[in-house]
C-alpha cells in the first residue's frame, strides 16, 4: 500500500466512521487537513464564523441525528475558543469528536506562535484527549476516539495533531491492535432487576423520574420507557434534557421537575415511595436541598455511568447499565412474572389535587404578549410539523421547557449542565443540516442570542432554513428575575442597552426579518415566520418583567416553590420569605 500524509489518513478515516459532515474554521496548524478535504468528495465541510459555533453546531447535529458531530479547529486560538463547547458537550453527555491543530513537535514547549496547551486546557472536559505524535498512531487513535465518544456515556474526545504529523506519511497498509480504555456497561444485573420489578410491584406511590440518558440509549429506549410506564401504571417525569423520551400528551406525564418544573412532578418525587432514576444523575437543579429530596422514598438509580452512583443521592439499589437495556429486562421480568398493572388510586387522586393548583397559569393581556403565551401559540402552530427545538440560555429556555410540548426525542436541544448562552442558534444550524428538511426553530432570548450571532452567516452561505424566535424583553430576564427575588431588585448590569434592531439586522445578513409586539397580530406573524422558504428572525417584543414561575429558590426544597409572583409581593409564609 502506498505512504500517505497524516491528513489524508485522517480524512479516509472519518469516512470510514460515516462522517458525512465537519463544522470548522481554518488555520495555520490545520492548512494540511483542509488541503486534504478539498481534494476529496464525502465529507461536506461547514464554515462557521467561530470555532464556539463550531463546537454547538456539532452539538446540536449529534443531538439530531444521533451521530457524533466532528469539529475541525486550528491550533492556539482555535482550539481555546471551542473549549465551551466541549465542556458543554461533556456536561450533557455530547458526542464529539473534536480535532485540533498544534504546533510542530519540535516546537511544543516554546512558547510557539498559536501554541497552546490544548490536551491540559481540555483534560477536565473532555472524557478523553490525545497528543498524535506520530502519523502510524493516527487511525488507531481515531477509530479508538470514535468508540470512546459514542459507547457508555457519550462525551467529546478531543484530537491534537501536530502540523508537521499532518504532513509525515505512513504506510496506510499497517494495522495496529485496537487498544481497549475503557469497559462499557449494557445488561443490568438480573439479580438487581429482579428486585427493581419487585419494588416497583409492590410500590403504592411509584415514580418514573427520567433523564437524557435515555435518549442517549437510542430510539428504542423511549420505546422502552413507554412501554413500562403503561405496564406499571406511574407517573413520568424528566429532567430539562429528557424532555421528548416520553410524550408530553401521555396521561402519566407530570412535566418537567426541578427549579422551574411543576408543582405535581415535585410533590410527587417529594411523596412518593419508590422512586426509580432512569438516565438521569440527581443534579442540583433537580433535588434542590438535599436533605429535604424524598426522604421517605426507596431510591433505584439505572445509569451507565458507574461514577454518577450514590455521588450526590444516596440511593437503595443502584443499577450500573445501558438504561435502554435495563429497561427492557424489567419489561421482560414484569411479564414474566405476570405482574399486574396496578390502579394506584389513590396515589393518582393526590397527583390529581396537585395538577389542579394549575401551576403554569399565567396572567393574561390583550395589550402586551406575554412570553408564555408567545411559546404556547408557537406551538400550535407547528406541533403538526415535528419541529425540532433549540434554545439560548435564560428565561425563554424554561418558558419552552414548560409551554412547548415534545412527543418524540430528539426534538429538544438545549444547553443544560453548563447552561451556555449562544448554544441555540448555531446547535440549530446543525440540527438543520443533519435533517435537511425538518422545521428547525431556536427559541432564543434578546441578549443569549447575540453571543454568537455571528452565526447568522452561516445559515445563509448554506441556504438553512432556520427560524429564530426571540423573546424580547429588553433584559437578561434571568438574570434580572434573581436580582429581583433574592437581591432587593438591584438591577446591576442586567438591563439589555443599545439592542440592535433585529428586523435590520436579519435583512443585513440576507434572512427575512420579522417584528410583533399585539397578541391579536401573532398568529398572523407566525404563519408569515413558517411560509418562509430561508431563515427568518422574529422580534416577538413581550412582556418586559414577567418572571418564570414555578421556581424553587436556591438552597430550599423542591416543596418549596414559589407559584406565582403574589407569593413574592407578600403573601408567602414567613419561612418561605427568608428562603428568597
Amino acid at each position: 500500500m502506498p505512504e500517505k500524509s497524516g491528513a489524508e489518513i485522517l480524512i479516509d478515516i472519518l469516512v470510514e466512521q460515516g462522517v458525512d459532515t465537519v463544522f470548522g474554521y481554518p488555520g495555520g496548524a490545520v492548512l494540511p487537513i483542509y488541503d486534504a478535504l478539498f481534494q476529496q468528495k464525502k465529507i461536506k465541510h461547514i464554515l462557521v464564523r467561530h470555532e464556539a459555533g463550531a463546537a454547538h453546531a456539532a452539538e446540536g447535529y449529534a443531538r439530531a441525528t444521533g451521530k457524533p458531530g466532528v469539529v475541525l479547529v486550528t491550533s492556539g486560538p482555535g482550539a481555546t475558543n471551542a473549549v465551551t463547547g466541549i465542556a458543554d458537550a461533556f456536561m450533557d453527555s455530547i458526542p464529539l469528536i473534536v480535532l485540533t491543530g498544534q504546533v510542530a513537535t519540535n516546537l511544543i514547549g516554546s512558547d510557539a506562535f498559536q501554541e497552546a496547551d490544548t490536551v491540559g486546557i481540555t483534560r477536565h472536559c473532555s472524557k478523553h484527549n490525545y497528543l498524535v505524535k506520530d502519523p502510524a498512531e493516527l487511525a488507531t487513535i481515531v477509530r479508538e476516539a470514535f468508540a470512546i465518544a459514542t459507547k457508555g456515556r457519550p462525551g467529546p474526545v478531543v484530537i491534537d495533531i501536530p502540523k508537521n504529523v499532518q504532513v509525515a506519511t505512513a504506510n496506510t497498509d499497517v494495522k495496529r491492535p485496537a487498544r481497549s480504555r475503557f469497559t462499557y456497561a449494557g445488561e443490568a444485573d438480573y439479580a438487581e432487576i429482579n428486585r427493581a420489578v419487585e419494588l416497583i410491584a409492590n410500590a403504592k406511590a411509584p415514580i418514573l423520574y427520567t433523564g437524557g440518558g435515555i435518549i442517549n440509549s437510542g430510539p428504542t429506549a423511549s420505546e422502552a420507557l413507554r412501554e413500562l410506564a403503561e405496564l406499571t401504571g406511574a407517573p413520568v417525569t424528566s429532567t430539562l434534557m429528557g424532555l421528548g423520551a416520553f410524550p408530553a400528551s401521555g396521561d402519566a406525564w407530570l412535566g418537567m421537575l426541578g427549579m422551574h418544573g411543576t408543582y405535581e412532578a415535585n410533590m410527587a418525587m417529594n411523596q412518593c415511595d419508590v422512586m426509580v432514576c432512569l438516565g438521569a444523575r440527581f443534579d442540583d437543579r433537580v433535588t434542590g436541598r438535599l436533605d429535604a429530596f424524598s426522604p421517605d422514598s426507596i431510591k433505584i438509580h439505572v445509569d451507565i455511568d458507574r461514577s454518577s452512583m450514590n455521588k450526590t443521592v444516596r440511593v437503595d439499589l443502584p443499577i450500573v447499565a445501558d438504561v435502554g437495556t435495563a429497561m427492557r429486562q424489567m419489561i421482560d421480568v414484569w411479564k414474566g412474572r405476570k405482574y399486574k398493572k396496578q390502579p394506584l388510586d389513590d396515589w393518582w387522586s393526590r397527583i390529581a389535587g396537585w395538577r389542579a393548583v394549575g401551576c403554569l397559569s399565567y396572567p393574561g393581556s390583550t395589550q402586551e404578549i406575554m412570553p408564555q403565551y408567545a411559546i404556547e401559540r408557537l406551538f400550535e402552530a407547528t406541533k403538526d410539523k415535528a419541529p425540532i427545538i433549540t434554545t439560548e440560555v435564560g428565561q425563554h429556555q424554561m418558558w419552552a421547557a414548560q409551554h412547548f410540548h415534545f412527543d418524540a426525542p430528539n426534538k429538544w436541544l438545549t444547553s443544560g449542565g453548563l447552561g451556555t448562552m449562544g448554544y441555540g442558534l448555531p446547535a440549530a444550524i446543525g440540527a438543520q443540516m443533519g435533517h435537511p428538511d425538518a422545521l428547525v426553530i431556536d427559541i432564543a432570548g434578546e441578549a443569549s442570542i447575540q453571543m454568537n450571532i455571528q452565526e447568522m452567516a452561516t445559515a445563509t452561505q448554506y441556504r438553512l432554513p432556520v427560524k429564530v424566535f426571540i423573546l424580547n424583553n429588553e433584559w437578561m430576564g434571568m438574570v434580572r428575575q434573581w436580582q429581583e427575588l433574592t437581591y432587593e431588585s438591584r438591577y446591576s448590569e442586567s438591563y439589555s442597552d443599545s439592542l440592535p434592531d433585529f428586523v435590520a439586522l436579519a435583512e443585513a445578513y440576507g434572512w427575512k426579518g420579522i417584528r410583533c409586539d399585539d397578541p391579536a397580530k401573532l398568529d398572523g406573524a407566525i404563519a408569515e415566520m413558517l411560509a418562509h422558504d430561508g431563515p427568518v428572525m422574529f422580534d416577538c417584543r413581550v412582556h418586559k418583567t414577567s418572571n418564570c414561575f414555578p421556581m424553587i429558590p436556591s438552597g430550599a426544597a423542591h416543596t418549596d416553590m414559589i407559584l406565582n409572583a403574589d407569593q413574592v409581593s407578600g403573601t408567602m409564609d414567613d419561612e418561605a420569605k427568608a428562603l428568597v
